[in-house]
């Protein structure tokens, strides 16, 4: 039986689900569009543009563009798992349309931090789909730890020794003997954004290094601020 003094509050227009209204569609999708336009142009921009191995300064002492395939995941990590890594994006698609769906359709911050982490998921996976590089894999006798090369293989399939260059041009080439060595090709993702200060020499035990050590894209950094303004709108909101 219902409280006569607790009335169920009727639902309001304000309440309406972003689902079914076209201002929010607009802020989500348009967030998206153009920050995979900007991701994919600027990486076609970094590989064209910028020489091999000559690293191009922006901001003297602090911003770096040179050139890296990663074919892990952000900064790097879980080397070599391309599949693992489609499907997880694909996963994430799905579950970021689906709370777009959920949101109230006045929700604009939150819709703007989807459109960023959508955006950032789309641009990599496009990478690590479309983007096929040659990784040559050896042991390091030193340390009998894995050396990996990625690159552009030019050198012909059945000769003795493999040639490898830079991705995509194939110059700047590295020697090794093929019976020494195993290799494949797989989908990478291209970086470019690279920070250079160091950490304050005073810093306990990680002074002098380099403050941070990854090379990245915007799709990294749209995914990341994405999943920041998520996080902070919803520790300020109502909703769970």
């Amino acid at each position: 039986m219902n409280d006569p003094q607790q009335p169920e509050a009727p639902s309001t227009h304000e309440d309406a689900r972003a689902l079914m209204h076209m201002w929010s569609h607009g802020r989500f999708w348009l967030t998206a569009i153009i920050f995979v336009w900007i991701d994919l142009w600027s990486k076609h921009w970094a590989f064209s543009t910028i020489k091999p191995n000559e690293p191009r300064n922006m901001i003297d002492g602090w911003l770096i563009f040179r050139r890296s395939l990663n074919d892990g995941a952000v900064f790097g990590s879980f080397s070599g798992q391309t599949e693992l890594f489609i499907a997880a994006s694909i996963l994430a698609l799905a579950f970021v349309v689906y709370l777009f769906v959920q949101s109230p359709k006045r929700s604009y911050i939150l819709h703007i931090a989807l459109g960023l982490i959508l955006a950032g998921a789309v641009g990599n996976m496009y990478d690590r789909t479309f983007i096929k590089a040659d990784i040559i894999s050896m042991k390091d006798g030193t340390n009998a730890q894995q050396r990996m090369v990625i690159g552009k293989i030019v050198s012909d399939e059945d000769a003795p020794i493999i040639r490898i260059g830079v991705w995509p041009e194939g110059t700047h080439t590295q020697s090794f003997v093929r019976s020494e060595v195993t290799h494949h090709q797989q989908g990478v993702v291209r970086d470019f954004i690279k920070f250079v200060p160091n950490l304050p020499a005073w810093v306990p035990i990680i002074g002098g290094q380099q403050a941070w050590p990854w090379v990245f894209n915007i799709a990294d950094s749209a995914l990341v601020c994405g999943v920041i303004i998520l996080l902070f709108t919803s520790s300020l909101g109502k909703r769970a």
